[in-house]
């Protein structure tokens, strides 16, 4: 970080108490104009806890070009407390901010700031049901939140009793499915007409990545606490949501803790890190890989994620946690293609 950006980012943290984030922007007009390509994706950099120093990085895969620190460069804010997540929903980039409980939107072509979610206690993921409502999960707060992307406004929520933190989401039909995840061994069930709890689906220990295969069936990751024990196993769930039972169970070996799934774009393959590698597995397969797809020497594998339109792979090394992460680009086949730097732990991609 620059002696600038860190003098502006002290200075933001002084008055951010007591000036408004559009303030803010109009406030600090050293701003630059950016042009976001439309195939370009994002890196969600974590940053470090309590420290305010996550970031946002964009990647112009046809001219393998990276902008570092995109937010702040944009709108001369900083992004905040622990990024944790982003999605896109016609054309506005959502950036989910942790531990600083806000959820910022900006535009996808250029990074600008239009708005930001407040209200909410400690904030995961958005999931858009439509364009007048959309559901964020959250470690602490013991419920959903709904909101109107029209306002961008908290307009209710969903009660998750004895459930005080909710994770990732998938769709199914009306029903939204949503992994409960610190601590915690469900997959609830939604239903997003009335905005309530169906249906719950005991699972594995910490219940994490969720996602849904081209068969119609829904995968979760289970992490496992802390700590090893007979019971306390890492496992990958099938679950048909028609029925809302898990089909397969596959357990890991007793010392695993598999991290951040993802599928390739036509549902066909289930991608996850374990250690320092990159294990695949098809959706058809019967049992767990018995070997990597990607074994490699990085220091701290952190982030994961796949180009839906060209199976690309992007992986993040946290490197020690306080210095400039690198991401590393394989071809669908596990091709190097390239690698660059990006923020402080990229923990999360986003794909136009």
């Amino acid at each position: 970080m620059t002696l600038r950006n860190l003098t502006l980012l002290l200075l933001f943290s002084l008055f951010a108490g007591c000036m408004k984030d559009d303030a803010w922007i109009r406030e600090h007009r050293q701003l630059e104009n950016v042009q976001i390509a439309s195939g370009a994706m994002f890196i969600v950099n974590e940053g470090n806890f309590m420290y305010g120093n996550a970031t946002l990085s964009s990647y112009d895969t046809l001219k393998r070009a990276v902008q570092n620190d995109l937010f702040y460069k944009v709108n001369g804010l900083p992004l905040g407390d622990v990024a944790e997540s982003m999605t896109i929903w016609k054309s506005k980039g959502y950036v989910v901010v942790n531990n600083s409980g806000k959820i910022y939107v900006m535009d996808v072509s250029n990074g600008k700031y239009t708005g930001k979610i407040t209200g909410l206690t400690s904030p995961r993921f958005i999931h858009f049901i439509n364009d007048q409502k959309a559901y964020v999960t959250d470690l602490y707060a013991g419920k959903i939140s709904i909101v109107d992307p029209t306002t961008n406004l908290v307009t209710g929520s969903i009660p998750c009793p004895s459930h005080p933190s909710t994770e990732e989401m998938v769709q199914f039909g009306n029903l939204l499915f949503v992994t409960c995840w610190s601590g915690d061994k469900t997959v609830l069930v939604i239903d997003t007409e009335k905005d309530r709890i169906v249906a719950e689906i005991a699972t594995g220990l910490q219940p994490c990545g969720l996602v849904l295969d081209r068969y119609n069936k829904i995968w979760v990751l289970c992490q496992s606490l802390p700590g090893n024990s007979s019971t306390n196993i890492a496992k990958l769930q099938k679950i048909d949501p028609s029925t809302k039972i898990i089909e397969n169970s596959y357990e890991f070996p007793a010392t695993a803790k598999p991290v951040k799934l993802v599928i390739d774009g036509p549902g066909e393959n289930l991608f996850y890190l374990l250690g320092n590698d990159v294990h695949k597995m098809s959706v058809l397969a019967d049992q767990l890989p018995d070997k990597p797809f990607l074994a490699l020497q990085s220091k701290l594998l952190y982030g994961l994620g796949l180009d839906p339109h060209n199976g690309n792979i992007y992986v993040g090394d946290a490197l020690d946690y306080q210095q400039s992460g690198i991401i590393t680009r394989f071809s669908a086949s596990g091709k190097l293609l390239d690698s660059f730097k990006s923020g402080i732990i990229p923990g999360r991609f986003c794909f136009q």
